[in-house]
């Protein structure tokens, strides 16, 4: 009898410490146990340590509280001012409420990523390009209240939304670094002209300076000569001042005569006609025409016997030629 009293004992207590065992959970710190009765709720969430549930009638469920990071695949779009790009971002979120998430969604991670994916082509597709590689701040702060708005109700917060990387085409990028190198240019171009404008007022207040003062010229213009014979050459400067030349030229003006008129110009030609350069050909001039001899052939025989050459008749005075032709000259 007392055998069988203490193999009872023995089995009950063996039964005891498997239940126990069996009842007996261990929440982690970074952990929060849900349990279900029954398949309901029962009170609030275990936390951390040791706690103990009826067998074969509580579940209990452990939520992980740890910050999770979680990266959205690179997702492109087309910017407000129509540039293809490429982003990608990462998500730090956490659970808060561990029975909403256990209840209230059916995957709290992969909710919060397609809503990442949605939130991050709809903030590509509402900002420039410009936006998106230097205001980037502004735009992370943006997403994060997009993604946050829905999972308030999941049990889960947005602790930070962070725009890795901007990928863009080839030739946009080409682009850009024309435009870039084209501002370079163009801010170079101020300053030097900038540089221009500042040394020439100083350089018109020393040449005031030296006009008020002649000895200031003269001593810069030794300077020069010591400047240039420093160097081993064999160069040889000689300074000539302005004014001479000033003086030659009044003295060649003073020496021109003065009672030579001035020329008229030459008229335009108004006429419609074609003006042309080419001299114009004299006409010829008809030979004379000797009329018939009134002496007698016998006085005028040696005329007779041939024509007088034009030249000669030409070159003789009008009373000669007459006396030539055979007419009697005047008294």
């Amino acid at each position: 009898m007392l055998e069988i009293v203490i193999t009872l004992i023995a089995v009950f207590g063996a039964l005891g410490l498997i239940c126990l065992a069996a009842a007996m959970r261990v929440v982690k710190q970074y952990e929060r146990g849900v349990l279900f009765r029954l398949g309901r709720i029962t009170g609030e969430p275990r936390q951390p340590g040791l706690t103990l549930i009826i067998p074969f009638v509580d579940r209990l469920h452990k939520m992980n509280m740890q910050i999770v990071t979680l990266p959205i695949p690179a997702q492109e779009g087309i910017t407000r001012d129509n540039v293809t790009v490429r982003v990608d971002a990462v998500v730090y979120f956490r659970v808060v409420e561990p029975t909403d998430a256990l209840v209230r969604v059916e995957d709290y991670r992969f909710a919060v990523s397609q809503m990442a994916q949605t939130s991050l082509r709809s903030i590509i597709g509402k900002s420039d390009l410009d936006d998106l590689l230097s205001n980037r701040e502004k735009l992370n702060e943006g997403l994060e209240l997009m993604i946050d708005s829905p999972a308030v109700g999941w049990g889960v917060q947005i602790d930070r939304v962070e725009i890795k990387d901007v990928s863009l085409p080839d030739t946009m990028k080409r682009s850009m670094a024309r435009q870039a190198e084209a501002d370079r240019e163009r801010r170079a171009r101020i300053i030097n002209a900038d540089a221009e404008y500042q040394a020439s007022k100083k350089l018109a207040q020393a040449a005031q300076q030296m006009a008020d003062t002649p000895t200031a010229l003269q001593l810069r213009l030794l300077q020069t000569v010591m400047a240039v014979s420093a160097e081993k050459n064999s160069t040889l400067v000689l300074p000539i001042p302005v004014e001479l030349l000033h003086f030659l030229e009044r003295g060649a003006r003073d020496g021109q005569p003065t009672d030579r008129k001035p020329e008229t110009p030459a008229e335009p030609v108004t006429s419609e006609e074609p003006v042309t350069l080419e001299k114009p050909v004299p006409p010829e001039e008809p030979a004379p025409q000797i009329p018939p001899a009134e002496a007698p052939v016998s006085a005028y025989l040696d005329a007779l016997t041939g024509p007088p050459e034009l030249g000669a008749v030409l070159d003789q005075p009008q009373e000669r030629v007459i006396h030539a032709e055979g007419r009697p000259e005047q008294p």
